[in-house]
């Protein structure tokens, strides 16, 4: 499930990325906050979030702070997206540190949350690696059937050849 989003450029200032138009409008209310929209925001506000570092536990207090008029729900969606991303897990996997939305360390990392992020990427590669592994059987399966209906084509060819000419 996990997407890794774009990394957003470091050229909006935090004051105004704060007060920014959200970019991910749900349609059915305007001017409200979706998941990626937030998301993004949180990537152009905080270096934390721009670089895949390890969040604080509990940072989802600190963006809804920073973001009033973001539904809890959408706040934990776009957490649930960002600490699944890929690039997240490979950082946690690695980190000794949290940090807050400043980018400022705020506690350390345990070695079960390092183990969960290890054995969750793991498992993601397992399961991408048995798809690839499906996807090429039936890619053979495929050509194996092209070339018997091929062969058998070229065959009933031959047959009508031979007994077309008497």
């Amino acid at each position: 499930m996990t997407t890794d989003l774009p990394d957003t450029p470091d050229t909006a200032a935090p004051d105004t990325a704060a007060t920014a138009p959200a970019t991910g409008a749900r349609p059915d209310s305007p001017g409200a906050l979706d998941p990626r929209g937030l998301l993004q925001q949180l990537q152009a506000l905080s270096p934390t979030f721009r670089e895949y570092r390890p969040v604080a536990l509990r940072i989802d207090k600190a963006v809804a702070e920073r973001f009033p008029d973001a539904e809890r729900k959408v706040i934990r969606t776009a957490m649930r997206l960002h600490t699944a991303s890929t690039r997240y897990l490979k950082a946690m996997e690695k980190a000794t540190h949290r940090y807050d939305l400043e980018g400022n360390e705020a506690g350390e990392v345990s070695e079960e949350h390092r183990q969960h992020a290890a054995q969750t990427l793991k498992e993601r590669f397992a399961e991408a690696s048995r798809r690839k592994r499906e996807q090429q059987q039936k890619e053979r399966e495929a050509q194996r059937e092209a070339e018997a209906e091929r062969r058998k084509t070229e065959k009933l060819q031959q047959l009508l050849g031979r007994f077309s000419r008497s």
